[in-house]
């Protein structure tokens, strides 16, 4: 079935992507002005501050799902595209599992390496899972998440003081390196992991059932 202008991703993802764009701004802003910590945190990893692009993940998930399902793009296999996106979540806690009964320092900034071979596992799965959901899920992911990289790297030549560059136990390293590690690794593997397999867990649920309701609509299943 030929896709729709509204069901291809660079269009599906084009308001999303502004919307996280902006979300990513404001946080910075936030982080600057020293807004309240409870919404723009700047404590390392983010400190589950309120104000941040994350929780738009399942968000996006369920707008995408609905609207390739109703574009007759519904998913093929809910049951077994759950199963792939459960092993794909579970795969970064069984690798940092194995990492550590390997011996591996869990602190040690080398194990960044591990979870990023994992998150391209755990991406392809989640890819497999839908895969016109996953294509629009990728270009979404690059859309917030390269932002976020450039963002990562002004602050951290900087020295912002904001959780886009602090990182604390890390050895003394050019800004270059502390980048590398910090930033373009995770942000290019994790984090892409993380929009691909919990955007696509919510997104496949929403999806599934929409689809359900598009055929049980009159004349929905001769579309």
């Amino acid at each position: 079935m030929a896709q729709s202008a509204e069901s291809r991703p660079g269009n599906l993802i084009l308001v999303p992507a502004v919307i996280t764009l902006a979300v990513t701004l404001l946080r910075l802003v936030g982080e600057l002005q020293n807004w309240s910590p409870r919404f723009f945190s700047r404590a390392a990893g983010g400190g589950f501050a309120l104000v941040g692009i994350s929780w738009l993940v399942p968000v996006f998930g369920v707008y995408f799902g609905i609207k390739l399902a109703r574009a007759g793009l519904g998913p093929s296999r809910t049951a077994a595209g759950v199963g792939l996106l459960v092993i794909a979540i579970a795969l970064l806690p069984v690798a940092g599992v194995l990492a550590k009964a390997a011996g591996m320092n869990m602190q040690d900034r080398h194990v960044l390496l591990v979870y990023a071979v994992a998150s391209l596992i755990g991406v392809a799965l989640a890819w497999l899972a839908w895969p016109q959901l996953g294509r629009v899920l990728l270009q979404y992911a690059l859309a917030a998440r390269v932002p976020v990289a450039l963002v990562m790297l002004a602050a951290i030549y900087g020295n912002w003081g904001t959780h886009y560059d602090v990182a604390p136990g890390l050895p003394a390293m050019t800004p270059l390196h502390k980048w590398i590690w910090i930033g373009l690794l995770p942000q290019m593997s994790i984090w892409i992991w993380f929009t691909l397999t919990i955007g696509g867990l919510f997104g496949l649920v929403a999806g599934a059932i929409a689809a359900r309701g598009r055929k049980a609509a009159p004349g929905g299943a001769a579309a």
